[in-house]
């Protein structure tokens, strides 16, 4: 929607599962859409829908005045607009256009990114979806956003048919770094979990004598730790009073992992890397310390 409530013109480059979900949420909330992929026959059913295929990706930009990109990386993006935008033959192609990157990659490629749109008279946007294609447009869904904070609002609307948008600020790569940030926790925790059943199975305990359980540790941590808010008060301020679980007997328990694991054939690398963050907390003199001075080990300074 624009902001007098017209549903404005939206172009999405890349239609793998996001892309197809994002363009299909925007072609439901009657929003004009122009899709454009290398393999065309993905966009066969958006097209059905009501979607515009774009013969070219300068006529997908053409086409609108947002684009959104859902890609594998940032490189993808210079492959199909690099030739595109220097093209001497058509020059401006982007100019006056707002590209809004939706594709994972590091907050300096967004940094890079901004200044290559920008160079090319181009708007910027980076975007970090925070829920799978079949969340997109529906309640829950959120995305991260950074960039200019005016060219943010001129499309928030459309934007926010997507999933809720969370702004973040001017700089192009807070929106990869929070996003990042949340999927290390993600991908660490799945890991974790077939880690653990993994090591479980190998005693012979079937899988599902042991997910449900594990799955409410997961989910019990915010009664262990509260809202995150006292936390991030504590290792902002470096307080971890030795009143609660301490680094020596987490640690103890972290190595004793690593021995269960190495006994029943399991793959030790990742407990060994846990393990490896209470070693070096308690050498640095962290022992008697709640579990929660691992972050002094941890930032880019400790």
């Amino acid at each position: 929607m624009s902001r007098l409530g017209t549903p404005t013109a939206v172009t999405v480059i890349g239609l793998g599962p996001m892309g197809r979900a994002m363009a299909g949420a925007l072609l439901r909330a009657g929003h004009p859409v122009t899709v454009w992929n290398r393999t065309p026959g993905r966009a066969d059913d958006l097209v059905a829908a009501g979607a515009r295929r774009a013969p070219s990706p300068a006529d997908a930009v053409a086409a609108s005045g947002l684009t959104i990109l859902s890609l594998t990386d940032y490189q993808a993006m210079y492959d199909i607009l690099g030739p595109v935008a220097d093209d001497r033959r058509q020059p401006g192609v982007l100019a006056g256009r707002t590209l809004a990157n939706l594709s994972s990659d590091t907050p300096d490629a967004s940094r890079e990114a901004s200044v290559w749109a920008a160079d090319r008279g181009a708007s910027f946007l980076t975007g970090g979806v925070m829920v799978p294609a079949p969340a997109i447009g529906h309640l829950g869904s959120y995305v991260f956003y950074s960039g200019p904070e005016d060219v943010f609002e001129v499309h928030e609307p459309a934007l926010s048919v997507v999933g809720q948008p969370k702004y973040l600020g001017a700089d192009p790569g807070l929106a990869q770094l929070f996003y990042q940030a949340h999927l290390d926790v993600f991908l660490t925790a799945l890991s974790s979990l077939l880690h653990a059943t993994a090591l479980v199975t190998a005693a012979g305990v079937p899988a599902a004598d042991f997910l449900p359980g594990a799955l409410a540790t997961l989910t019990d941590i915010p009664e262990m730790i509260g809202d995150g808010s006292q936390l991030a008060r504590q290792l902002e301020a470096g307080e971890h009073p030795g009143d609660l679980s301490t680094t020596l007997m987490m640690g103890a328990t972290a190595d004793h992992i690593v021995r269960t694991s190495a006994r029943a054939g399991v793959d030790v690398r990742l407990p060994e890397a846990v393990r490896s963050h209470y070693e070096r907390a308690i050498a640095a003199g962290h022992g008697t310390r709640n579990w929660t001075a691992l972050y002094e080990v941890i930032r880019a300074d400790g």
